[in-house]
């Protein structure tokens, strides 16, 4: 059966869901990949994640990984296809969501990989692992498939592959060596103060005060505190805090996402961070704040050796395959987490998916996460298929 893709994609593009909610996303994953055919599939792994397992004979183990979750964001497209669903936060409030990172065209491409490779079955020879994870965004899914046995319950990989959309020309695919992403880490911050009346700020100890103080003092962790021949990134994505306006509440918590290209310098931010918000809290004269770290991902660093294999393969298969030109990006991924585990070699690169017209006539480009983030799907899917298909071949043939 020939998989339309585009139309897998759109379908997937107007229902995207939250990490560990993507059910709906898993049993479209299970039905392709059964309708596929010759391939094992083992549904629920680490929540709602999804392994295809294609074995065509002896020789390596190819892993190759797709993400499936969405974002809590409001698409802006205007795409006939756009998204109108919605999911749960972890508050529990309803939440618009999107796929703004482009995780419906990682998936469609590795569905139209794996459909490539069983039609010819008779060019290569080993066992293809097909991993669909859930929860990228909050960084979270690859440990959990990895807690639920990933490694112990499927063919042992020589080699884990995958690859990201970016917002370059359709056509563009770049593949670096050595650290190619950002470390994340997220925390959690509870200012603990003691309420009163707003007509009353000396009963109180206000920690809406000491978390703005706080908020401003974080800015010169990187500007202060990191090399300039370094790189970090402090971001307070969160702040909350009270209820009515003549209410000083008794907490205020904020949330703060880290990046960093070593694992030195992401130490010296997270220890940072832990004094600024202790020291303001003591000037407040509050309580010890709580800081909750929730575990995040290593820089992920891509194999030279392997990465150099990958790189020659593209360069036979699609349009403008190039060494990763911008060094390290901030933005992260958790990928690296399952090449770690297993012991073997990541590589991971950047498939354009934007129209390149948009670019010639210097009109603005919507980043990933962006509401307006729309992929030229006609074109970045076939470009994707041959890229994916040409790097597992690199070791399977």
């Amino acid at each position: 059966m020939t998989l339309d893709l585009l139309s897998l994609y759109q379908d997937l593009h107007a229902h995207p869901e939250l990490g560990f909610q993507e059910h709906r996303t898993a049993g479209v994953v299970a039905d392709r990949l059964a309708e596929i055919g010759g391939i094992e599939v083992t549904t629920g792994v680490g929540g709602t994640g999804v392994v295809g397992v294609l074995s065509n004979g002896d020789g390596p183990v190819v892993w190759l990984r797709a993400d499936m979750d969405g974002l809590p964001v409001q698409e802006r497209t205007g795409l006939p296809y756009a998204s109108t669903h919605t999911g749960r936060d972890d508050e529990g409030s309803e939440v618009p969501t999107m796929h703004a990172c482009g995780h419906d065209i990682h998936v469609t491409w590795l569905l139209g990989t794996l459909e490539r490779l069983v039609d010819d079955r008779g060019a290569w020879h080993g066992t293809v692992v097909a991993v669909f994870q859930p929860a990228e965004e909050v960084i979270s899914g690859a440990r959990a498939m990895l807690e639920d046995g990933l490694v112990e319950r499927f063919p042992q990989p020589d080699v884990v592959l995958g690859q990201h959309s970016a917002p370059a020309p359709v056509g563009i695919v770049a593949v670096g060596s050595g650290p190619v992403m950002a470390s994340s880490d997220r925390l959690t911050v509870t200012f603990n103060g003691r309420g009163a009346h707003g007509s009353a700020p000396q009963a109180s100890l206000d920690p809406i005060v000491t978390a703005a103080s706080a908020v401003v003092r974080l800015q010169t962790v990187v500007s202060r505190e990191v090399s300039p021949s370094d790189a970090g990134v402090v971001t307070v994505g969160s702040f909350h805090a009270g209820t009515r306006p003549n209410i000083i509440p008794d907490q205020a918590v904020i949330e703060i996402s880290t990046r960093a290209r070593n694992e030195e310098t992401r130490e010296r931010i997270i220890a940072s961070i832990e004094r600024i918000v202790r020291a303001e809290s003591a000037a407040g004269g509050l309580d010890a704040p709580t800081i909750e770290r929730a575990p995040g991902a290593e820089v992920t660093v891509n194999d030279a050796e392997a990465a150099a294999r990958v790189l020659e393969a593209l360069r036979g298969a699609v349009p403008d395959a190039r060494d990763l030109e911008i060094g390290l990006a901030m933005a992260s991924e958790d990928v690296g987490q399952l090449a770690t585990a297993a012991g073997v070699p990541l590589v991971y690169w950047f498939t354009g998916i934007t129209d390149p017209e948009l670019f010639r006539r210097g009109e603005e480009i919507p980043s990933n996460h962006s509401p307006f983030y729309a992929p030229q799907a006609e074109t970045a899917i076939p470009v994707g298929v041959d890229a994916l298909t040409a790097a597992a071949r690199a070791w399977l043939s």
